[in-house]
């Protein structure tokens, strides 16, 4: 007997209340599919525009040893995207549609990339504090619903956390350096700190989806209770570099057991997430440019592969 749709929607449902993994070929409704695909590619897009401050710095970094490493990030960062592509194709999406979505500026990648990063401090602070943002929340998605998604996170998450590590300790030398290197340190924080905590998404009053995706398992936690979890974890880490937390309001808040923090500018946010932010246009012309420019790499990859399948029919 063939199920009408609200019996499709209540087992697909209790699959998910039941913990079991959603794969591609199972039936999921249409807003799940599409709700996917949404944040999925916002995902990978952030990856690799994620890619242009960091290698920006790659031929500036203050040694051979640093530069290796910056490099490493990098290409950790593209092979990042490339797993989520590839999960979000099993959604019915091809590359090109994520491509020219990202393009056309339909699709949207993570506001903190459109922001300067204008000295070496940069890279210690984007690897500790936006790193460690992600994190955050990208260990919950590793028990997300959507099975190809779900396992491109465990390696991506085991990666990051290697980024993060990478970041702090390049403030913490920075930190026990010259004077002027620790206010280069202390500058790249009180830039960087509140972006980070606006990397967690709107307050959860104001999310338009956080409800269904934590009703499909798509998230596990709110956007305020990830970045509640963010600055505890993060002020302590501060205090060990010996750095000023860049927010007059923040206190101990002994009853919660939390730290209570200022007012974040959600006015800033906004105006960043609808492309007005310092670098928007850059970052987006740069990732057009890199499209444009690689098309020769493409085809040639293209003809390889189809001479190669060709020389194989013919054996």
């Amino acid at each position: 007997m063939q199920l009408n749709t609200e019996d499709l929607e209540r087992e697909f449902q209790a699959k998910i209340d039941s913990g079991r993994s959603i794969e591609p070929k199972d039936w999921m409704p249409e807003k799940y599919r599409k709700t996917h695909i949404r944040q999925i590619s916002q995902h990978a897009h952030s990856e690799i525009v994620g890619m242009l401050p960091e290698g920006n710095w790659i031929t500036r970094a203050p040694s051979l040893k640093r530069k290796v490493t910056l490099l490493a990030k990098v290409q950790d960062e593209g092979g990042h995207g490339l797993y989520l592509y590839s999960a979000a194709e099993t959604l019915g999406i091809t590359r090109d549609e994520l491509y020219e979505q990202l393009h056309s500026g339909k699709a949207k990648y993570s506001s903190i990339f459109n922001y300067p990063a204008v000295t070496w401090a940069d890279m210690g602070a984007v690897g500790w504090l936006v790193d460690g943002a992600a994190i955050m929340n990208q260990v919950m998605l590793t028990r997300t619903s959507f099975g190809p998604y779900a396992r491109a996170m465990v390696r991506i998450c085991k990666e990051e956390s290697f980024h993060q590590r990478q970041g702090f300790e390049i403030m913490l030398t920075l930190c026990q350096g010259t004077e002027v290197q620790k206010r280069m340190a202390q500058d790249a924080l009180n830039r960087w700190w509140w972006p980070s905590l606006m990397m967690f998404g709107p307050k959860d009053e104001e999310s338009t989806h956080t409800e269904q995706a934590m009703k499909w398992r798509i998230k596990l936690k709110t956007n305020d209770e990830l970045r509640q979890q963010f600055v505890d974890q993060t002020i302590p880490q501060i205090k060990i570099l010996g750095l000023e937390v860049p927010d007059k309001d923040l206190k101990w808040n002994e009853s919660r057991g939390s730290y209570d923090f200022g007012a974040i500018n959600w006015e800033e946010f906004w105006n960043v997430v609808a492309g007005n932010g310092p670098c928007n246009k850059e970052r987006l012309e740069a990732r057009k440019s890199a499209f444009e420019n690689g098309a020769w790499v493409r085809d040639a990859a293209m003809a390889y592969a189809e001479k190669k399948e060709a020389l194989k029919e013919a054996v």
